[in-house]
């Protein structure tokens, strides 16, 4: 993975989770009955880099596949996306990860990850990376994944001292617990990571395995005394709470949508969240405009391929209606259009988590 890297630092550079995604074409159904599927990529840092991307930011993303078909296909994705994809390499001896979902709108979205033996993305090493990269780079996103074992734990801790809060640091909570054999295991490197980030992100339930704490104020408090200047806690339904070291709050609503899938709107969030720490915003203008990317998705059934253009996230912060997705192939749409499902209404303040 060290290889030389344009003088021009990028905006976003995003470590951790890579795969398939294999969305179902019919939505509330069990997997058992599906019959078609669509093919994204997927996995969180990738998704918030590609979601970095469709908002004009300079993205690349660390990660690793299998030396495989699937493999391949990912790097074509993520080329199609504009991320830079110098730093995704192959491990032969691991299968590129697959991950399938079930839909049931408006919030039941169930992920069955095939991670086994070991997933390519965990076997990232600290002496394969371009830490100088990492360091300039105006925004490191990395990720909870990414700590839940070797080698990738020391090479994200690596890159997180080596960037020693340079610029924006951005800890995405991620927690996973099929990932790690408890929340007691995982706390520990939380809190090591905790210590270099600038910024975290994360639902409840992250916040409660990075803190202890699960009331959102208490939470986003613990995590401004664990060291970030702003803490970031999604509460789904009731919107998201942002704190800021300097005492500057927000607290901004979600936005209402006709759920079709949520598991990608937290990913739009993380990558909007990317672009307006960039501009500078206030805090209240970027969770905003975070959940308002986050809506745009949840109404659509991809995640990657799903994620809103500027002029989408300005119409809806404008009042306007949710603008439709992109469309499927002809033999898809047919697919989603024969099971006569209907998406649930909800809100989306990144409802769902990403694969």
């Amino acid at each position: 993975m060290t290889q030389a890297y344009d003088p021009q630092p990028y905006d976003v550079i995003t470590m951790g989770r890579i795969g398939v995604d294999l969305y179902p074409l019919r939505t509330g159904v069990p997997l058992a009955r599906v019959e078609t599927f669509g093919k994204f990529l997927g996995g969180s840092a990738s998704n918030v880099a590609v979601a970095a991307a469709r908002l004009g930011r300079r993205t690349a993303l660390i990660t690793r596949t299998g030396q495989d078909a699937f493999g391949e296909y990912l790097h074509e994705a993520l080329a199609g996306f504009g991320v830079d994809d110098r730093w995704v390499t192959p491990v032969p001896a691991y299968p590129t990860p697959v991950t399938f979902c079930e839909i049931f709108p408006p919030d039941d979205f169930p992920l069955y990850f095939y991670r086994l033996p070991k997933a390519p993305d965990l076997e990232i090493h600290e002496h394969e990376l371009d830490l100088p990269a990492v360091r300039a780079a105006r925004v490191f996103w990395m990720t909870g994944t990414g700590l839940c074992a070797e080698p990738s734990r020391s090479a994200t801790l690596a890159a997180l001292a080596h960037r020693d809060r340079a610029g924006i640091t951005v800890f995405d909570l991620d927690w996973r617990p099929m990932f790690w054999p408890d929340p007691d295991t995982a706390r520990p490197y939380y809190r090591q990571a905790l210590g270099h980030a600038t910024v975290a992100v994360g639902n409840l339930a992250e916040c409660e395995i990075a803190t202890g704490e699960r009331e959102p104020e208490a939470a986003a408090r613990a995590l401004l005394a664990a060291g970030v200047e702003l803490a970031v806690v999604k509460q789904g339904p009731k919107g998201v709470l942002a704190l800021h070291r300097d005492g500057t709050r927000a607290e901004v609503p979600p936005v209402p949508v006709d759920v079709v899938n949520g598991l990608g709107a937290g990913d739009a969030f993380g990558g909007a969240l990317c672009h307006g720490l960039l501009a500078g915003w206030e805090p209240s203008r970027i969770m905003e405009y975070a959940n308002a990317a986050g809506a745009i998705v949840a109404s659509r059934l991809a995640c990657s391929a799903a994620m809103p253009y500027p002029p989408e996230v300005d119409q809806v912060l404008a009042g306007g209606p949710i603008p439709p997705g992109p469309p499927l192939p002809a033999t898809d749409a047919g697919a989603v259009a024969d099971t006569g499902a209907v998406a649930g209404t909800g809100t989306a303040a990144a409802p769902g988590e990403p694969s």
